[in-house]
């Protein structure tokens, strides 16, 4: 039998739920824009460290290894910790990441140090979540999740660009040293607005581990390693191509991220709000437009009016995968909410490499940049195939 969807106790604001999820997304921002970050700066950190982009996007896969290693280590770790004090931990393992990372001058101890900065991500936002998610209503927790992990669709429209452009005026890393001071305000609002909550001492670490091998948590997990993988791919070149294939300007490439952002941000409110309708229906559309707009990356790159549309909507209809997988895990992951929260972003960030290492397979190979839009394709029809699987099981076990 599938695990049947479950209640997840409600916390209390102290000062109102608003204040709550707005610090909470405020974290996720300033971690999103730590990842996103990177792949903006790509083209200014690569020229610095006199390095090709193939070869320096190696820190991407390095922050992403940080991830998915990170997600369920410090989740076991802090099994027993309230979730509020967890979340002030990982914040300062990740500005101690970024500290380190804007004081190394030379690859090797940059990848290091952007592991270590990853380390606490996936936890960060599955625990993040969670926490949202306690403060609503069933009814409301699919939104209450997506408003939380807007902050990292906003790292996109705001974050990622001004990392962009800081780059051609300022550095890396002083764009590293903003997201250590971010982080620390951070630190204060979840102190401040996020409830306390007791410590969960019945947590024990082999039944959770027990938890999240089941078959409709791991397959939920694989759809948003897979499904994921081509949104990360593309994202990874996108400032590349619209430079070298598309002959935008830097100030047109930024206002193309912030587009980009724009689609995240709508299509996380979008998927928010009909996941609490059909969370099904929604994610089986997002992969088929996400394969759609894909292929059409692929086909329309050269043309900056298609790349404006496209912009938009590939990221829009990718990212509702984020909210969807979330409230899944929280449906099927039993007593282990907070491992499978955690892992949630885990996947993603196996999503992550996979994407950034296979465009930079297809770059590599002289396929050229346009190839990075059939190979997310891929990824998405892929997602696709395994998440029909999930649906299939989830009936047939529940008969």
């Amino acid at each position: 039998m599938s695990t049947p969807p479950i209640e997840v106790e409600r916390l209390r604001p102290p000062h109102g739920i608003r204040p709550a999820i707005l610090a909470l997304m405020l974290g996720t921002f300033t971690i999103g824009t730590g990842e996103f970050g990177m792949m903006g700066l790509l083209p200014a950190f690569s020229h610095s460290l006199n390095l090709p982009i193939a070869k320096a996007s190696s820190v991407i896969s390095a922050y992403a290894l940080g991830v998915v290693i990170g997600a369920p280590l410090m989740a076991v770790i802090g099994a027993r910790l309230p979730r509020r004090t967890l979340l002030l931990w990982l914040l300062a393992i990740f500005i101690i990441g970024n500290i380190g990372t804007i004081l190394c001058s030379t690859l090797g101890p940059i990848e290091i140090m952007r592991f270590i900065t990853g380390l606490p991500h996936g936890a960060y936002f599955g625990i993040a979540a969670l926490t949202g998610a306690s403060m609503v209503e069933r009814a409301r927790r699919g939104r209450a999740i997506g408003q939380v992990l807007s902050g990292i669709m906003i790292s996109t429209v705001i974050g990622s660009p001004l990392c962009t452009f800081a780059t051609q005026y300022l550095s890396w890393q002083v764009v590293y040293a903003t997201l250590a001071v971010l982080g620390v305000i951070c630190i204060l609002g979840i102190y401040i607005f996020v409830p306390a909550d007791e410590p969960n001492k019945n947590v024990h670490i082999l039944s959770e581990l027990n938890a999240v091998t089941r078959p409709q948590v791991l397959l939920t997990l694989l759809t948003g390693a897979i499904g994921f993988g081509g949104l990360f791919g593309v994202y990874t070149f996108l400032t590349s191509a619209l430079g070298s294939v598309t002959h935008l300007s830097h100030w047109y490439i930024t206002l193309y991220q912030v587009i980009w952002g724009c689609g995240m941000v709508a299509g996380n409110a979008f998927g928010g709000a009909m996941i609490d309708r059909n969370l099904d229906r929604t994610t089986i559309w997002g992969l088929v437009a996400s394969t759609v707009f894909m292929l059409g990356f692929w086909i329309f790159l050269p043309s900056a009016g298609a790349m404006l549309f496209i912009c938009f909507f590939l990221p829009a209809a990718t990212i509702i995968l984020s909210p969807a997988m979330q409230s899944r895990l929280i449906d099927y992951a039993g007593n282990a909410q907070t491992l499978a929260a955690s892992l949630n972003h885990s996947a993603f960030n196996v999503a992550n490499a996979l994407g950034a290492w296979f465009g930079a397979m297809l770059v590599d190979a002289h396929l050229g940049l346009p190839a990075v839009g059939w190979g997310g394709a891929i990824f998405s029809v892929s997602g696709l195939i395994i998440y029909l699987i999930t649906i299939a099981l989830a009936r047939r076990t529940s008969v």
